[in-house]
C-alpha cells in the first residue's frame, strides 16, 4: 500500500507539525519530534498511522511521533496520544502494544571494567544459562495457576515477598512495581497458560540483557550521575523485556472483543481496524484496563526475576554477595502502557489516559508519578540503542509537558527483521563484535543478524532530538561489553 508524505510545518528545530487537513477525520494535528535527518528517513506509514491516531475520540492537543518512530500495529512505535476520559476518551490496545509494559531496567555495580572484562565470557555465558532467551523460551520457575494470578494482581510486591529481590527495588520501579488497578478475573485462561511458563525469561526480537560500562567522557551530567551512583569505568547491567506471551494474549483477546463492540455498541468508526478501541469509562474499556494492569504486573515480575538471576550470576563469578558488589537497581521504566495522569489542557487540569507505545515517560521534577528517590531530579529515562552502539540514561525535562511528559524509548528500527536477516550474517556479526570488544551469546544466528547495528536509527541523532526539543536530556552513556540475545 502506498502512503503519501504530508506537508510539514516547522515548529522548532526538531518539531514538525502535520495539519488536520492531511487526512479526513483528523480531530487534532499531529506532531513529529525529530531532527530533519530523522524526519526524512521515516517511512511514510508512520505519518499515515499518526493521522489515524489523531482521529480517535477524545484525543487532546496532538497525536505525537517520537524521534525513534517507525510503523507498528495501529499506532506507530514511538506514538503518543492522550485521551480525556471524561469527554469520549477511548482506550486502545493498538496504542499500548502487544508486549504490555515492555520496558528497561538498569542495575548498578561497584565493579570496574578492568575487573569485569577478563571475566566477560564467563559472565555472559552464565547469564545465558540462567535467563532463558529466544523464541518460546520457558521458565525454570514452576508456578500454579493461583500463583500466576497472584503475580497478575500484585506485581513485584509478590516477587520481593518470595525472596526474588530487595524491598528497595520497589522504590526505584515505576508504580513501585505494582499496578493497583489490575484484576486477574479479567484475563482469560489462555493468558494464564501462555504466561505461566515464561516468568523470568527474556524472549526474542529486540529483547536483550547487556553488561555495559561507562567510558571516559560518557558522563554528561556529573552532578546527577554522582548523586545516582554512577562513575567512569563502572560496570552496569541493562535489560529489555516485557510481559511475553501473557501480554500478547491480553492484547489479542481485547482487540478481538473491541472489534465486535466498537461500531455496534459504541458507534465508533476508525480508519484502521488495528486501532480498535472502546470508551475508557465503559464496561469493555474498564475490563481491558484491568486486564492491561495484569500485563503490567506480569512484566514487572518478569524483570524482577531476571534481576534476581543477574545478581546470582555476578555473586557466583566474583564470590561476593550482591550487596557487597553494589548491585542496586537504578530504575525500571516501561514504554508500552496507558497511564491515567492529570495534565493541563486549555488552561485547566484534566484526567487523561496517556497512551505510550514505544515511548518512555519523561516527567520533569515534582510530578507525583516520579518515585520519591528522583522527585527533585525528574524521572530517569532509559533509552536502549543497538547492541553495537551503546545506550543512554536521560532525565525528564520541562518541555516534555508538550508531549504529556513523553520521550523516545530507543534507537528505533530502520529496516524489517526479514530484510536484516537477508542482509547480515549472524556468525560474521558475532566475529565483528568480538573484534570490537563485545562478546555476545545468542539463541540463534538469525536472531543475532536481525539485531545488527545497521538495522537501527542513529542513537545520537535520536537522543539529540529529545534534547533539542527539551523532552529529556543526557545524564550518561553506556558502552556494550557482553550481550545476551534472544
Amino acid at each position: 500500500m502506498d502512503f503519501k508524505k504530508p506537508k510539514f510545518t516547522k515548529v522548532s528545530k526538531a518539531v514538525w507539525e502535520v495539519s488536520k487537513s492531511f487526512k479526513a477525520g483528523m480531530l487534532v494535528p499531529a506532531r513529529i519530534y525529530a531532527t530533519e535527518k530523522l524526519l526524512k528517513e521515516m517511512d511514510f506509514q508512520v505519518f499515515d498511522q499518526i493521522a489515524n491516531v489523531a482521529s480517535l475520540p477524545g484525543i487532546q492537543n496532538y497525536a505525537f511521533g517520537m524521534p525513534d518512530s517507525h510503523s507498528g500495529y495501529g499506532f506507530p512505535i514511538g506514538g503518543v496520544a492522550a485521551f480525556d476520559i471524561n469527554d469520549e476518551g477511548v482506550i486502545s490496545p493498538g496504542g499500548i502494544g502487544f508486549d504490555i509494559n515492555c520496558g528497561m531496567r538498569l542495575v548498578m555495580t561497584n565493579l570496574t571494567v578492568e575487573q569485569v572484562r577478563p571475566k566477560i565470557k564467563d559472565i555472559t555465558d552464565n547469564l545465558f544459562k540462567s535467563v532463558p532467551a529466544g523464541v518460546g523460551s520457558q521458565s525454570k520457575l514452576k508456578l500454579t495457576k493461583d500463583e500466576f494470578k497472584e503475580i497478575a494482581n500484585l506485581g513485584s510486591t509478590w516477587a520481593v515477598k518470595k525472596g526474588y529481590g530487595w524491598s528497595e527495588d520497589l522504590h526505584v520501579t515505576e508504580l513501585n512495581g505494582f499496578a493497583d488497578w489490575a484484576d486477574s478475573s479479567k484475563i482469560s485462561d489462555k493468558v494464564i497458560s501462555r504466561g505461566i511458563k515464561q516468568m523470568g525469561t527474556l524472549g526474542s526480537g529486540n529483547h536483550y540483557l547487556e553488561v555495559q560500562y561507562i567510558k571516559p567522557g560518557y558522563i554528561k551530567d556529573q552532578k546527577l550521575a554522582k548523586k545516582w551512583g554512577l562513575f567512569e569505568g563502572q560496570v552496569v547491567i541493562m535489560f529489555h523485556c516485557g510481559s511475553r506471551g501473557a501480554g500478547h494474549q491480553i492484547a489479542s483477546d481485547y482487540l478481538s472483543s473491541f472489534l465486535d463492540v466498537m461500531d455496534r455498541k459504541y458507534k465508533i468508526k476508525v480508519y484502521d481496524r488495528e486501532l480498535a478501541c472502546a470508551p475508557f469509562n465503559s464496561k469493555d474499556g474498564q475490563d481491558y484496563y484491568k486486564a492491561m494492569g495484569c500485563g503490567v504486573n506480569i512484566s514487572f515480575v518478569n524483570r524482577q526475576l531476571i534481576m534476581h538471576k543477574i545478581r546470582e550470576v555476578f555473586s557466583n563469578v566474583f564470590k561476593k554477595e550482591p550487596e557487597k558488589l553494589g548491585m542496586r537497581q537504578l530504575f525500571d521504566v516501561a514504554h508500552n502502557r496507558a497511564s491515567l495522569e492529570k495534565h493541563e489542557v486549555d488552561g485547566e487540569d484534566r484526567e487523561l489516559l496517556v497512551h505510550r507505545k514505544g515511548s518512555t515517560a519523561s516527567y520533569p521534577p515534582g510530578r507525583k508519578e516520579i518515585p520519591r528517590t528522583f522527585i527533585k531530579d525528574g524521572s530517569p529515562v532509559i533509552i536502549g540503542g543497538s547492541m553495537e552502539t551503546g545506550s543512554y540514561l536521560l532525565v525528564g525535562a520541562s518541555n516534555a509537558k508538550e508531549t504529556f511528559d513523553s520521550t523516545a524509548h530507543g534507537s528505533g528500527r530502520t529496516m524489517s527483521r526479514t530484510k536484516a536477516k537477508k542482509m547480515f550474517d549472524g556468525q560474521a556479526l558475532f566475529k565483528k563484535m568480538l573484534s570490537n570488544g563485545i562478546y555476545v551469546k545468542s539463541a540463534s544466528w538469525s536472531g543475532l543478524a536481525e539485531e545488527s547495528g545497521e538495522s537501527y536509527k542513529d542513537l545520537e541523532e535520536v537522543v539529540n532530538s529529545t534534547e533539542i526539543s527539551g523532552l529529556s536530556r543526557r545524564v550518561c552513556k553506556f558502552a556494550p561489553l557482553g550481550n545476551v540475545k534472544g
